[in-house]
């Protein structure tokens, strides 16, 4: 199969045949979707696999325009993928991004990425983070996000929900490959060697606490916190500073909480 090439305007059997493309990389293929314009510039710039790449012009403009509105958000907050992208990006008419994304991203720009999914690195000093059974897709895009921007040594996950779905990668704009991101099969897989540090109302307040090189932070699922097995692996309780009367935190913010406590104690002074 083949696609029209990069940055030319599409003709209506060019589409076609990209379309089949699409279909076929999402299908059997096993790519995942990048969707909006800082999804994939992420991906690029941390070294995803991006297999194709579309852009549908704004109405205000021709079709002919191809990817040039996508092209003026690289040149204005990527200007070190704007060779990348221009030779990537795939003119397509809004009707075809329509049939190719669900729910189009205001950018008009989607693209496909091989999934990466790897563990932390075993000698890294720098925290993980540990999702026990997480269940909303937002909240565990958003703790991608953050865990990437603090530097985290990676997310791993247990339960059913897949950290590597469209709406996790979505809310995270495209940083799955900032940081390793991936799923166990249960508690028994966790990886050795890491002190484990449980959030939980009943610990030592984390402003009181200094967190060990390589700290596992684990964090309960957001109806029913901690498991009463995940809670006596814990090597430390910790819980997070809150007001009497406000019953919690959303799981993204207590992992943003955490990981700056981290950022924000010397280096000199970390355990």
């Amino acid at each position: 199969m083949t696609c029209p090439e990069a940055g030319s305007p599409p003709g209506d059997g060019d589409e076609a045949r990209l379309r089949e493309t699409w279909r076929a990389l999402a299908g059997e293929g096993g790519a995942v979707l990048l969707d909006g314009f800082h999804a994939l510039k992420h991906a690029l710039r941390f070294g995803a696999a991006v297999h194709l790449a579309v852009a549908a012009p704004p109405a205000s403009r021709g079709p002919a325009d191809g990817p040039g509105a996508a092209l003026a958000l690289a040149r204005d907050l990527a200007p070190d993928l704007l060779g990348p992208l221009a030779r990537l990006l795939t003119p397509v008419s809004a009707a075809t991004l329509r049939e190719l994304v669900p729910r189009p991203h205001p950018t008009g720009v989607a693209a496909l990425a091989a999934p990466a999914p790897r563990a932390p690195e075993p000698d890294s000093p720098a925290p993980v983070v540990l999702l026990e059974d997480p269940r909303h897709l937002g909240n565990l895009g958003a703790v991608v996000r953050v865990a990437a921007g603090a530097g985290a040594a990676g997310i791993l996950t247990t339960g059913t929900t897949d950290p590597w779905h469209p709406a996790v990668l979505r809310a995270a704009a495209g940083l799955h490959w900032a940081t390793p991101v991936s799923r166990l099969p249960g508690l028994d897989a966790l990886p050795p060697g890491r002190p484990l540090y449980a959030l939980d109302p009943e610990g030592t307040d984390l402003r009181a606490a200094s967190l060990a090189p390589g700290a596992l932070l684990a964090f309960g699922s957001e109806r029913s916190g901690l498991s009463a097995a995940l809670r006596a692996r814990a090597d430390v309780l910790l819980a997070l500073p809150m007001r009497p009367g406000v019953s919690s935190y959303n799981l993204a913010t207590s992992v943003a909480m955490a990981l700056y406590h981290w950022l924000a104690t010397p280096q000199d002074a970390r355990r």
